[in-house]
Formats: structure tokens, C-alpha cells, sequence
């Protein structure tokens, strides 16, 4: 069911009120992960110092906090919708049964009012930046709304996931100098090339139940050898673009150390994931992946403080 088929404010059985308010809030955060922008914020931030760096070298606090917030309001809106269009195909698959909408711990009605008031925040954040930001705001929000749809009708959802992941460098940038900047874009694409990777990764653990419900992915049409290669390519791809962009913003050899660690963490990542043991996808998706997005960052801090950037 799709999610502009459903009226809202949603009613019946899924949309009654189960918790008081803060416990709400506790779920709904619970429902969106929220730990897990972890992955994303830190190439915002990268991207954001860059160019701030550039500009006159110094750290601007109110354009770092604004930055963060509508990273946090972006990601929160796109995985509360993810989960919404999704909640029936999760009910179907018991990997994701006790997620908080099939089990009613978060309602529908919930889940609903956090997207919006997510989005808002989102807006609030990019009216406070400047005017490009503002207008862009929407199409990167359609943009991450759109993804968990692509799962119906491509076997290529994990490169939609990716394109939607490359607006938050190219934002953050932006978001700074209100320019576009091809550093960003290079920025943005090694992170999509490296979030649409380790979605492969995560989409083999539903491979067969997928196969059954007619969920696409790369998994489920072509089996664990076939999508693990496709992985390993994309991965290939980020460590490539991550140098690039280290080339294209003059970053020097700290980055480029970073960027060996990282190639480092996504290889070991695809040695502990093999087409006939699944069993540690868990810890190549969180501990490998919670690493390349922190260490690269810590890195490039380093490396933009040792040019000259202040606070």
C-alpha cells in the first residue's frame, strides 16, 4: 500500500494511542534509528569544514549546528516514511516482525506526526542556512521519501538508496557557500557509491523471504555471489571518489592515510560476509561501517586544522 494512499490523519486500530507522550517520542525514536546517522552526518561534516575551509578558514558554529539539524531532520523524515510504506512487507518478514509499527509499540498516527514535524525541522534548518537551501530543501525531501518504493519495481533499490545518500555532502556544501561545487558532488557520490555497498550487504539476510513476497534487490534477483560482487565494486568505487575529492579540495596526506584506513575497514567488511556464510552481515553493516564514516572525519579534521581552519 502505498503511503498517499493512506489518509491522514491515519485511523483505526493502528493509529490509537498506546503510550503517554515522552514514551512516544522514546519509541518513535526507537522506530527511526535515529543512532544510526552516524553513517551519514560525519561526510556532512567533512563536506561542510571543507568549505569552510576554503572560504577563510575558520569553523562557523551557527552553519555547523544548522547543518546537523537538518541532516538529523532529513535522515529522521526519510526513515519514518522508509518504515510507514514498508510496515506491511516487514509484517511479512520475520526478520522485521518486532519492528514498532507491526507490533503497534509506535502508531501509525505517530509515525505520521514524527515524519512531519522531522520535515519541518528539516525546512526550519534550510530557511536558517540561506536561500538555495531553502529551495532545494523539498526535492531532496521527495527525493528520500521516494526510496523505499524503489524495492517494487527495480532490483536496483540499494542505487536509488545511494543517489538519495549523495545529497548530504552536495547540501552540506552548499549549505556553507550557497554555490554548487563538484568537490561536494565527488564527495557525495563516494558516499552513495559506499551507503548503496553495504545495503547489498544488508539485503542478503532477507534474500530468500524477499524471493517469496516479491520484494526486489540485487540479493534476491541474482543470489549472495552475484550481489556480493556488485558490493565489492561499489566499494572499489568510494575508495577511488574519496581520493578524488581529497585531489579536487587539496587535501593532503592525513586524508589520504584516512582514505587507506577506510579502503582498509571495506575490505575487511567484504571478507567477513561470504555467499555461504551470512552470519556476520551484522557486524560488517554496524561495527565496519560506524567506523569509515568517524575515522574518515576524524582525518579530515586533522588534515583541514593542520592547513589552518580555526574555530
Amino acid at each position: 500500500m502505498s503511503a498517499a494512499a493512506t489518509p491522514w490523519p491515519p485511523t483505526g486500530p493502528e493509529s490509537g494511542p498506546i503510550a503517554t507522550a515522552p514514551g512516544r517520542v522514546r519509541a518513535f525514536l526507537g522506530l527511526v534509528r535515529i543512532e544510526h546517522s552516524v553513517f551519514a552526518l560525519p561526510f556532512a561534516y567533512i563536506a561542510a569544514l571543507t568549505a569552510m575551509s576554503r572560504a577563510d578558514d575558520h569553523v562557523h558554529w551557527r552553519q555547523l549546528l544548522l547543518v546537523t539539524i537538518a541532516m538529523v531532520g532529513a535522515r529522521t523524515f526519510a526513515m519514518a516514511v522508509n518504515r510507514i510504506v514498508d510496515r506491511h512487507i516487514d509484517a511479512r518478514n520475520p526478520r522485521t516482525q518486532a519492528r514498532e509499527l507491526v507490533t503497534g509499540v509506535v502508531s501509525l498516527r505517530t509515525a505520521w506526526a514524527g515524519a512531519i514535524v522531522a520535515l519541518a525541522v528539516l525546512m526550519l534548518a534550510a530557511a536558517g542556512l540561506n536561500r538555495v537551501c531553502l529551495v532545494l530543501a523539498p526535492v531532496a525531501a521527495v527525493v528520500l521519501a521516494g526510496y523505499p518504493y524503489a524495492k517494487r519495481f527495480t532490483w536496483a533499490p540499494h542505487a536509488v538508496l545511494g543517489l538519495a545518500q549523495t545529497i548530504g555532502p552536495i547540501g552540506a556544501w552548499m549549505a556553507v557557500t550557497g554555490h554548487w561545487s563538484w568537490p561536494a558532488v565527488v564527495l557525495g557520490l563516494a558516499v552513495g557509491f559506499w551507503i548503496g555497498g553495504f545495503d547489498i550487504i544488508y539485503a542478503l539476510q532477507d534474500y530468500r523471504i524477499d524471493r517469496q513476497i516479491g520484494v526486489k534487490s540485487l540479493p534476491a534477483r541474482f543470489g549472495p555471489a552475484v550481489a556480493l560482487a556488485f558490493s565489492r565494486l561499489a566499494h572499489y568505487a568510494t575508495v577511488l571518489l574519496l581520493l578524488w575529492f581529497g585531489t579536487l579540495a587539496r587535501l593532503g596526506w592525513t586524508w589520504t592515510a584516512g582514505v587507506v584506513a577506510a579502503a582498509a575497514a571495506l575490505a575487511y567488511e567484504q571478507h567477513l560476509v561470504k555467499p555461504d556464510d551470512l552470519s556476520k552481515v551484522n557486524r560488517a553493516f554496524f561495527t565496519v561501517n560506524g567506523f569509515v564514516g568517524i575515522g574518515l572525519f576524524c582525518f579530515a579534521l586533522v588534515d583541514l586544522v593542520s592547513r589552518g581552519l580555526r574555530g
